[in-house]
């Protein structure tokens, strides 16, 4: 088996290979240099420039509102701090929906502005046409299925998708369209783990899962969410390994008190 850990690159194709070696994919998104930097030297092998960074950098409600420009700058962040992972950026709310040349400038200017990999937008049939002139033009296209976060207003709710033999169907068929058009990988979110374990075994290429079971090929989580910088947010999918938010404020709560009191800086710490 081919030692994945020591590559010094993760490209498409090595994400491909390790679909076929059933090596497990570790994806996770970043928005900044310094944290880029640190899931980079772990060893992730994809960092998601995600359009999460309009609720967890920018605080709203909806990822919508983030801008190409806003996500460019996020990527361009994250790209100066990464020597090893693949870096796929997020095609944001209305830069590619039912204009095919405008995905393609959209992609491009990604691409050529902020030195990432690979791109990714949600939707199945319906950006077939743009995944196809996307990639024609020699951009690598993740694709998105399940619950997607920019049709939000269409669904009107978060819950898991795809329960139902009609929209399950639907989304095997956009999963096999989507390969077809050239998409390098899937990401399937928030739907039956049963149908996604089976959309994976159906497909060549990798699919990466969030709240989609474990028999797929590899999991993506926001890395806010999974540090506990977030408390608000508490999926059944999400797993907390820290619990950043009482410790970030434990400590800003002491410095706070030290400087109160003069205890801060002390003789060692002043020229």
């Amino acid at each position: 088996m081919t030692d994945f850990k020591s590559a010094k690159k993760i490209t498409t194709h090595t994400l491909r290979e390790m679909k076929e070696e059933a090596v497990k994919i570790s994806m996770i998104t970043s928005y900044d240099y310094s944290l880029a930097k640190i899931v980079d030297a772990a060893g992730i092998d994809v960092i998601l420039v995600g359009d999460s960074a309009s609720n967890v950098m920018a605080g709203h409600e909806t990822t919508l509102p983030i801008t190409l420009d806003q996500m460019i700058y996020h990527a361009s962040s994250v790209v100066r701090g990464i020597k090893r992972a693949l870096v796929v950026v997020d095609l944001p709310f209305g830069s590619y929906q039912g204009n095919s040349k405008e995905a393609l400038n959209s992609a491009i200017r990604i691409m050529k502005e902020s030195g990432a990999h690979a791109v990714k937008l949600e939707g199945g049939r319906e950006v077939k046409d743009s995944v196809e002139r996307i990639v024609s033009a020699g951009v690598p296209v993740m694709g998105h299925l399940g619950l997607t976060p920019q049709s939000i207003y269409k669904f009107g709710t978060y819950v898991v998708r795809a329960r139902e033999e009609e929209e399950a169907a639907r989304l095997r068929e956009d999963a096999l369209l989507l390969q077809e058009a050239g998409c390098f990988s899937i990401v399937l979110e928030k739907i039956p783990a049963v149908l996604a374990a089976e959309v994976a075994a159906s497909l060549k290429i990798p699919v990466i899962g969030i709240g989609a079971g474990n028999q797929v090929d590899g999991q993506v989580l926001v890395i806010h969410d999974m540090l506990g910088i977030n408390k608000e947010f508490q999926p059944r999918f999400l797993r907390r390994y820290l619990n950043l938010y009482d410790e970030i404020k434990g400590a800003v709560t002491k410095y706070i008190d030290d400087v109160k009191v003069g205890d801060f800086p002390n003789e060692q710490e002043q020229y």
